[in-house]
């Protein structure tokens, strides 16, 4: 017996049908319930999320108690025959998963077509690109992800809007390539009407009309769009608008010359630090970001890992990379304790030719996405402290890398990434890069042991070279006893102790004491009741604890239930021991674990 047929709808009211015919999802509840797992993509979704999703901020007591519920009425309604259909509700994570296994989603549809779309544009195959952006559109019927609350579903909600009208300019800007200019035009002039700021719109509405022969139309169109954004926002036209006027005047609009992208807004900030010179590995990682940062509307890569392990280097790097895909600006803001989104916005603003910044945050923030959208524009967003220096400082087109200490699961949209430690190999060759190839090469057991203390993090490997630098009377056998990268020898902090700090500073009590006392136990892993025992609390609570470090990078998960700090973390742990902790707590708590093992 052949599978059954399964196909969704998110692009529009959520539905879902069966060999062809639409199944009846009952209660919005269950229709929110869905979409919050085809949002996810075959990945869990924790409880408090679809708590959020169909509840938002004022769900009942017993939410947990629907949710199972409906899961079950779910389960029933895509499968009744119970294991024909290829999508099956599993528990996991906490939540549930959606394996929508050879089902159909007309958001992924959406995706693939615009994907032949952009390969069709760069062969120079117009016709094809018209029809598969056609194909692309024809699939919307309504408000993406109708009913379904959260930020995570705004967030989606929001980049699937955008790229809607992104294809919608890109199939207008096609059709007037291929000489459909009235139908173009009279379609661009409902898109403008309803989209008053999105410049490439009035701009490709501009070239419509010239080449319908209507060229006084076409510069109406110019002397209204001046008029507005004066009026609204403070701003001149962009680059684009005012070439084409000039274009228009000039007579040089005629059929035959491709439709150009837009360009960027009056100025073109290149914000970007220099790329480390002695940047080593990541080569994988790079390219995957790099790829991201070209995908669909607005994409956003996170960049997470444990402090000093090169978050933002590599970063930088990837922007560096990707830098000629962006040639509207690139923009680099650092954030962490610093200034405050309003003010990072003004600044931002400014470098990108706002004559007038407004005084309100909100307005600050519309107007950077009205300035940024139909740009290509690159942020990277050093030190994400909060989801609202996040969601505030997101442009309106464009893509964007960040770096932060933990994943902000609250905004959606986010493709996160982890930067863990340097290969053995990468670790040597930066060693190498920074202290000499012959100064490693006479001592090679010693720097391979430093490599693997340090546990591929390039902060400390550096640190030590130079050292070494500064130092040529060294060997790398007294650097590595003179700096304590062995074993701590005292409560004092090192230089390669800076970047844990500021993360320790950001702990709870319970936490910090957790890091230390965990630190005590040595370099083999740990399970969760030798924790407890060590924290003398309830597992449940031990657990909460130890995954609390492990959201901040601070802790392994070397499988469920059990934990490993890395040496540097666990060097720096066991010098805030003995700094914070008396001599009789650390017996305790060793004394514990004994009995626990």
């Amino acid at each position: 017996m052949r599978d059954a047929e399964l196909r969704f709808e998110v692009l529009g009211p959520v539905r879902a049908w069966r060999d062809g015919a639409e199944l009846d999802l009952g209660a919005p509840q269950r229709r929110a319930l869905l979409a919050a797992l085809l949002l996810h993509g075959g990945r869990p979704v924790p409880g408090d999320e679809l708590v959020d999703a169909i509840w938002g901020d004022d769900p009942p007591r017993s939410a947990a108690q629907v949710i199972r519920s409906q899961v079950s009425r779910l389960r029933r309604v895509l499968d009744p025959a119970g294991g024909r259909a290829p999508a099956v509700i599993e528990a996991a994570g906490g939540g549930y998963v959606l394996r929508a296994r050879g089902a159909q989603i007309d958001r992924t549809v959406f995706e693939e077509r615009l994907s032949v779309a952009r390969d069709a544009r760069r062969a120079g195959d117009v016709a094809a690109q018209s029809a598969a952006l056609r194909e692309a559109l024809a699939l919307w019927s309504g408000t993406p992800l109708a009913g379904l609350r959260g930020d995570h579903a705004e967030a989606e909600r929001t980049r699937l809007v955008e790229l809607r009208l992104s294809a919608a300019e890109d199939l207008f800007a096609a059709d007037i390539d291929l000489g459909r200019h009235v139908d173009a035009a009279a379609g661009l002039a409902a898109m403008a009407a309803e989209h008053p700021y999105r410049e490439r719109v009035r701009e490709l509405l501009m070239l419509a009309l010239y080449r319908s022969g209507r060229q006084a139309e076409a510069l109406g169109v110019f002397d209204e769009t001046r008029r507005l954004l004066s009026r609204e926002l403070g701003l001149d036209p962009g680059p684009g608008l005012r070439e084409m006027q000039r274009r228009v005047l000039a007579g040089d609009a005629a059929d035959g010359e491709p439709v150009a992208v837009a360009t960027g807004a009056g100025c073109r900030p290149a914000q970007l630090p220099a790329d480390l010179t002695d940047f080593v590995g990541r080569e994988d990682l790079l390219r995957q970001v790099v790829a991201a940062l070209t995908g669909p509307g607005v994409p956003v890569v996170g960049l997470t890992g444990l402090a000093g392990v090169g978050k933002t280097a590599t970063a930088v790097r990837a922007a560096h990379m990707a830098a000629d895909l962006f040639p509207d600006g690139r923009f680099f803001v650092e954030l962490g304790d610093g200034p405050e989104p309003a003010e990072v916005l003004g600044g931002l603003l400014a470098s990108f030719g706002a004559a007038d910044v407004p005084a309100s945050a909100r307005d600050r923030v519309a107007l950077w996405r009205s300035m940024t959208s139909g740009r290509r524009v690159l942020v990277v967003l050093d030190d994400v402290r909060t989801a609202e220096q996040l969601r505030m400082l997101l442009p309106g087109a464009g893509a964007v890398v960040l770096t932060a200490r933990r994943r902000w699961y609250e905004v959606g949209g986010v493709d996160w990434r982890t930067v863990d430690g340097l290969t053995e190999a990468e670790g040597l060759a930066l060693l190498e890069r920074i202290a000499g190839a012959e100064r490693v090469a006479a001592e090679p057991d010693v720097a391979r042991r430093l490599v693997t203390k340090t546990s591929g993090q390039p902060l400390p490997i550096r640190l030590f070279g130079t050292r070494l630098v500064a130092r040529p009377q060294w060997s790398l056998a007294v650097a590595e006893r003179r700096i304590g990268l062995i074993e701590p020898r005292l409560p004092e902090c090192t230089a390669i102790d800076v970047p844990y700090l500021s993360v320790y500073g950001m702990l709870t009590a319970a936490q910090a004491r957790t890091l230390r006392l965990t630190a005590l136990a040595g370099d083999r892993p740990v399970s969760l009741a030798e924790a407890a025992a060590l924290l003398d609390l309830p597992p449940s609570a031990a657990e909460d604890l130890l995954e609390a470090l492990a959201d901040l990078h601070l802790i392994e998960i070397v499988r469920l239930g059990t934990y490993r700090l890395l040496d540097p973390v666990r060097i720096f742990g066991v010098r805030r021991a003995l700094a914070e902790d008396t001599a009789e707590d650390r017996a305790a708590a060793l004394a514990r674990l004994t009995m626990a093992g």
